[in-house]
């Protein structure tokens, strides 16, 4: 079920998280309001993904993707958590973020320790770019959903 709903366009506003994907390990994530999560489809695999992602009007970047209850840190929500292959120079909270996700990387799976939890990660954001490199997947980066409409511009545009 992981693959049947890709591509999947989404859509939403940027929330505070839990807050430790950049405290704790290092890999910023933006997260979605629970509405958004709410609103993927229920029989959409947990596990690691990727894809392409833009804030607000701004430029298209790689991303992977977290959908899932994270078991390293036992949540009892399911969450939905973008890390962005890009280097901001501040937080986004409040804008609207836009996702295309395009391929199945992993399940998701508990860990022995940090460590081993942020090297995985370090595995999947390598694994990305090699994935989104392929040019099927690169057109998509240049696909209409990343044009918001004027008007729906957030924050001083």
């Amino acid at each position: 079920a992981a693959m049947r709903h890709l591509p999947y366009f989404c859509r939403g506003e940027v929330v505070k998280g839990f807050g430790r994907g950049s405290k704790e390990l290092g890999i910023p994530t933006a997260n979605f309001s629970e509405q958004v999560v709410e609103s993927f489809p229920s029989d959409i695999s947990t596990g690691i993904y990727y894809g392409w992602a833009c804030v607000g009007n701004g430029d298209v970047h790689k991303m992977v993707l977290s959908i899932g209850w994270n078991p390293f840190y036992k949540n009892i929500k399911k969450s939905v958590e973008t890390h962005i292959i890009h280097t901001f120079k501040e937080d986004f909270y409040g804008e609207i973020l836009s996702i295309v996700i395009v391929g199945y990387i992993r399940p998701e799976k508990n860990f022995d320790s940090l460590e081993e939890l942020i090297s995985a990660i370090q595995g999947d954001i390598e694994e990305a770019k090699r994935q989104l490199d392929l040019p099927e997947h690169l057109k998509l980066k240049e696909d209409n959903f990343f044009h918001l409409p004027e008007g729906k511009i957030v924050n001083n545009h």
